[in-house]
């Protein structure tokens, strides 16, 4: 069986590129054979480890469909996506199963593909009519389901999952925070506010001793630089470049920081929790609420209260013992809903279902 994994680029660092290599390694070691199509290419590779047998394909497009200039911006979202649907109807007859985690859409289909789409956010960044041309929508959090099977009528409850659950434990005695993501100048990764929260913070004494590392590229790194510095953070506040070694980040730290505006699942906080790490987060639309058990494993914080967020951080750096409680649970969490045998099991029913 052949399985096609599309994205819009494959070469950047995000959450929904590091899914689309999960996958495409994990149908691969089941034995599929696997492509990668990516529409676009802003470096050279890609950053996360894929497997020497998974053919990576780079449409190359002639338009850029983000552009600015309005006759092309039109040209770019009509006839130019049916113009690509075309193309890929031709190239990829032999596909049994096509996964779109991209812009474009099926418009013309093989009679002997299947076609998904995973929604990799919530119902209202996402929601298309043109969603119908799929024969399945794959939902990654429970918390919008209902909502989505309101509007189609294949719709699918499939978590991302964790390529490897780690055996090593993070150090609970650590004082290092940590926070991991692209530093966008959309800042949908709520680093501002993260900064701000440990500003809070900073003016106690007794978390002088405490680090928030934050870890990350993109556009939006100068801004944080410059924010932290006029806060006079720059002693406590460590902004780390992207690492293929995030195991040490991880295992370095003793509480994981999630203050992003939306998510679908974010990944981050998946890998954070399979290192016993104690988990905070905003309450935010779909991801965490899936992974973090309030009190219990973490704590989910109504959004955008940045008192009562820093209120509960303070909690977590002051006691280790609950920093050790939560990690332990969050770990049975990650083992027990987002191991990679127990996804990709689902996965296969879904294919014998359609």
């Amino acid at each position: 069986m052949k399985i096609l994994l599309t994205s819009n680029d494959i070469t950047v660092i995000g959450g929904v590129e590091r899914v689309v290599v999960n996958l495409a390694n994990a149908f691969d070691e089941l034995g599929f054979e696997v492509e990668i199509l990516s529409f676009y290419a802003s470096e050279e590779c890609c950053k996360y480890a894929l497997n020497p047998t998974i053919k990576l394909t780079f449409y190359k497009p002639f338009l850029d469909i983000h552009t600015k200039k309005p006759f092309l911006r039109f040209f770019a979202k009509t006839l130019y996506r049916f113009f690509v649907a075309f193309k890929m109807k031709k190239a990829y007859k032999d596909v049994d199963i096509a996964i779109y985690n991209c812009y474009f859409y099926p418009y013309f289909k093989n009679k002997t593909t299947r076609y998904f789409k995973i929604k990799h956010s919530h119902f209202k960044n996402t929601y298309s009519v043109k969603d119908k041309i799929f024969d399945a929508l794959i939902v990654i959090s429970s918390k919008e389901l209902e909502q989505w099977k309101r509007k189609f009528k294949n719709v699918f409850l499939i978590h991302n999952f964790l390529s490897t659950i780690p055996k090593e434990n993070a150090d609970i005695y650590s004082k290092v925070v940590l926070s991991v993501g692209r530093m966008s100048k959309d800042d949908i990764k709520g680093f501002v506010r993260l900064i701000d929260i440990w500003n809070l913070l900073q003016k106690q004494e007794y978390f002088k001793e405490w680090r928030l590392h934050i870890v990350g590229e993109g556009d939006f790194r100068g801004y944080l630089q410059k924010k932290i510095k006029e806060l006079g953070l720059e002693n406590s506040i460590l902004l780390k470049p992207f690492t293929q070694e995030i195991s040490k980040e991880y295992l370095n730290a003793s509480i994981y920081c999630l203050t992003s505006k939306n998510e679908g699942l974010p990944t981050v906080l998946l890998e954070a929790s399979s290192y016993a790490l104690a988990c905070i987060s905003f309450d935010i639309l779909t991801g965490p609420s899936d992974i973090i058990e309030d009190e219990r494993s973490g704590f989910l914080i109504p959004d955008n209260d940045l008192q009562l967020y820093a209120k509960s951080l303070a909690l977590l750096m002051q006691d280790s013992c609950l920093r050790e409680k939560f990690g332990k649970r969050a770990k049975e969490i990650a083992l027990k809903k987002f191991s990679k045998e127990q996804i990709m099991q689902e996965w296969l029913i879904l294919f014998q279902t359609l």
